[in-house]
């Protein structure tokens, strides 16, 4: 008796056993997790501009936490790019998803985002699963299935002489 032990999933990706819809819903992920990202980022630079004084604050509450090191150290030797990074990097993240345009370095700024709340957060109170987690789950699912491919810019992008002509563009793309 023979086992087929081959991965359905290795190569290329398809979502053709998902059904017609799947293209949409990943879609709407994507343009749903921008609108919360850009939200969350243009409240805070209507609110306080680039003066946005709780990163730093948040950052040096971390000190009890794995990224205590890190994000002490940050908030301690660069307060003012926080209060500016932070607006913008959320808006930013937000338009880029919403407008499906480099997905994948969208996502990843997004994920590592969400690593700091998660862990900033982290009195699990609920065990390890909350809210940031999830943020931290749906940027990771967006990065992995190249949602930019999907109703965004990205489809477009990858077919530019730019980006076939340097295919490892592909990796910020998607």
């Amino acid at each position: 008796m023979a086992y087929d032990v081959s991965n359905p999933l290795d190569g290329e990706f398809d979502l053709g056993r998902a059904g017609p819809f799947a293209p949409v819903w990943i879609a709407t992920l994507r343009v749903v997790v921008g609108w919360w990202f850009f939200h969350a980022g243009v409240t805070k630079l209507i609110e306080s501009g680039l003066n946005f004084t709780a990163g730093p604050g948040y950052l040096q509450g971390m000190s009890g936490t794995v990224l205590g090191p890190v994000a002490v150290w940050m908030a301690t030797t660069m307060p003012g790019v926080i209060e500016a990074i932070v607006p913008l990097a959320e808006t930013l993240i937000g338009l880029a998803l919403i407008a499906g345009a480099l997905v994948r370095l969208a996502s990843f700024g997004g994920a590592i985002f969400m690593a700091f709340f998660w862990v900033g957060n982290a009195e699990f109170g609920h065990g390890v699963v909350n809210g940031d987690l999830m943020g931290l789950l749906l940027f990771v699912t967006l990065l992995v299935l190249g949602a930019g491919r999907y109703y965004g810019l990205d489809a477009v992008f990858e077919r530019l002489e730019l980006v076939e002509n340097h295919p490892r563009l592909k990796h910020l793309l998607g």
